[in-house]
């Protein structure tokens, strides 16, 4: 058989190094072609993520045992070697970009799930890809001042679970700036100033929203394939809203980031909600962030800051090792106990995580009454700042069940150190965290907000507090702060006893109860019509709504949905219903696969089980999705 030449540029010799020449016959397989490859380019190096691109067909040659002739490549082919993975930008729901690697040669829904495995996201076929809303031109000037945290050198576990190590994957372990990164993951960070969500982009009607979905990527198709090269930048979102098996003791990370999709959801009018909704939306936001307090993030950036920068105060750090001391006279209760009757003043000594209480201040050094172990404890105000009452009630675990204790303080800032003690000391954190004294600023600033809502209307708002934050635009040109803070306060009252994760549940609990919640809207053209109209996919029906009005002129369920297909020579979607009821539209803003893709998941997610959820059957989304594109 004759030999031909092939061109091959190979990415690794850098972007001016000239094309390889490769002499070759049509029966040589690719596997043959990356040896000598390889051989030619005398690089000593790992090569077996590489494999080879053809540009004209844009296409990966992956069967490394076809042969040329069979891969249909002739001597005019451009081949290009590359790396597989490579890095990619990826945007969070709560704000993050991170640097990390992704597959750009799978198809990406594969990708995801790679993807998903790094960050610890459970059921990563509810996530995909989308390109971010941000126009070209102001891509640059954005990008330059963008906070990039670098995971690239992450290693990947093999398995499908990764192995947990101090509650995170044991590949992000390795060093105090993934640790630090993967903390970060699991925070919602602090809501910008109502200027900034003034500013950014808020779908204005429902024609807006039908622009959103059509910047998702193809699930059956490759990162390559789809214009996507390395170091772009894409958004990983839940498409999907169908939340499978959550659990707060695995998902942290995933309820984190859905808990923020939702949030900017409501705060950017994405979905329409009632003022009373609005008010407990934004009671809830306030409630997330004042117990995690930033407290979090803020250990998180620290670390990050010693490991990137180098901390110039490590050394007095280690000579000042010994954590502070709190130390005053406070009224202490029991009401188990009979031996206190009311309150009772003690001088009391918090070091570490416990509370050790005495008698008097001149009995601090011999044996205490009582010392309280806070590690683990219930900790929940019991405050009135009108009737200058500043309690804390502790629930303290005990063989016996729960010690119920209340600690009563002279005033609001005694309160607001002992207070942000307590809550650190209750998850194992002394007075030495770098958190500690966000968590007293944040104690006090609710304390303002009582005192606002409490006092005279001469009394001034905290400036502090910018309740604006907490609420959509929308209501920041009906309200001003003075008169959002009371009835914020007031939804406030309703969940104050929530923790951490009860708040994020109920703000998504109270989310997915919104009428429009979990649809995708796609402007379309219905068969035998002369309007574009709007089409709403939900989890269980397709939504007909008149774009001239907005109303909701038909439902179909997808139980009542025999079969569905698409004609990809005029790219149109056309479904049967029960009752021989047939339906079928072309879309007019968006490739009608996005369309296909989004019925076919809701239908692959209602397929699965509780029993078989670690397991993901690859194979039947890509035929429910995929349609004659498929794999």
């Amino acid at each position: 058989m004759a030999a031909w030449d092939l061109t091959v540029t190979v990415e690794d010799l850098g972007p001016n190094a000239p094309p390889i020449k490769i002499s070759v016959t049509s029966d040589l397989h690719i596997g043959g072609v990356i040896l000598k490859l390889v051989e030619q380019t005398n690089l000593k190096k790992d090569w077996s993520d590489h494999a080879l691109w053809w540009e004209q067909k844009q296409q990966w040659l992956l069967r490394t045992g076809w042969t040329l002739d069979k891969c249909g490549v002739h001597a005019d082919a451009r081949l290009i070697f590359s790396p597989q993975h490579k890095p990619l930008r990826l945007g969070l729901p709560n704000g993050l970009t991170l640097k990390m690697r992704a597959c750009f040669s799978n198809p990406v829904f594969r990708t995801v799930m790679g993807i998903c495995k790094v960050l610890n996201l459970r059921h990563p076929e509810e996530l995909s890809l989308l390109r971010p809303v941000e126009e070209k031109k102001k891509k640059k000037d954005k990008d330059s001042s963008e906070e990039l945290y670098d995971l690239t050198d992450v290693p990947l576990t093999a398995g499908s679970v990764p192995a947990l190590y101090n509650g995170m994957p044991a590949h992000f372990a390795d060093s105090p700036k993934t640790e630090a990164v993967y903390k970060m993951l699991s925070v919602s960070l602090p809501s910008p100033a109502p200027e900034v969500i003034a500013k950014l982009y808020r779908p204005a009607s429902v024609v807006d929203k039908t622009h959103i979905h059509t910047r998702w990527l193809d699930s059956s198709r490759s990162l390559m394939q789809q214009g996507i090269q390395e170091n772009d930048k894409l958004c990983l979102r839940f498409k999907y809203y169908t939340f499978h098996d959550m659990d707060p003791k695995y998902d942290a990370v995933r309820l984190t980031q859905l808990y923020e999709q939702a949030r900017w959801a409501i705060l950017l009018e994405d979905i329409d909600c009632t003022e009373e909704e609005m008010m407990l939306f934004g009671a809830l936001q306030d409630m997330v962030s004042s117990c995690q307090g930033m407290d979090d993030l803020e250990s998180a950036l620290k670390s990050l800051e010693v490991k990137m920068v180098g901390d110039s105060n490590s050394t007095d750090m280690l000579e000042n090792m010994t954590a502070p001391e709190l130390n005053d006279y406070l009224k202490i209760f029991r009401p188990k106990r009979l031996t206190l009757k009311g309150y009772k003043p003690y001088w009391c000594n918090f070091q570490d995580t416990s509370i050790s209480y005495y008698k008097s201040k001149e009995d601090r050094y011999g044996e205490p009454i009582q010392q309280l172990n806070l590690k683990g404890c219930e900790v929940a105000p019991d405050v009135n700042v009108a009737g200058q009452k500043f309690c804390i009630k502790l629930l303290i675990p005990a063989p016996e069940g729960m010690n119920e204790i209340y600690l009563r303080c002279d005033n609001e800032n005694q309160y607001s150190q002992w207070m942000a003690a307590c809550k650190l000391a209750s998850k194992g954190l002394t007075l030495l965290d770098s958190s500690y004294q966000n968590e007293v600023k944040n104690i006090q600033t609710f304390l303002s907000m009582q005192r606002s809502n409490s006092a005279a209307p001469a009394a001034q708002t905290d400036d502090s507090i910018n309740t604006h934050s907490l609420v959509s635009p929308r209501y920041h040109k009906k309200y001003k702060t003075k008169q959002l803070t009371p009835r914020i306060l007031e939804a406030y009252q309703n969940v104050a006893q929530l923790s951490l994760t009860s708040a994020i549940l109920k703000f998504l609990q109270i989310w997915q109860a919104l009428p429009d919640f979990g649809i995708s809207y796609f402007m379309v053209r219905f068969k035998g019509s002369r309007k574009d109209e709007v089409l709403g996919i939900a989890n269980n029906r397709l939504i007909r709504i008149d774009l001239g009005v907005g109303d909701v002129v038909k439902t179909w369920r997808y139980n009542n949905m025999r079969q569905w297909n698409v004609n990809w020579d005029i790219r149109q979607v056309a479904i049967e219903f029960d009752g021989n009821i047939n339906i079928a539209f072309g879309c007019v803003n968006a490739d009608c696969k996005v369309v296909h893709e989004y019925i076919g998941g809701y239908i692959f997610m209602s397929t699965r089980s509780r029993q078989q959820s670690d397991t993901l059957n690859e194979e039947l989304f890509h035929k429910l999705t995929g349609g004659h594109e498929a794999l």
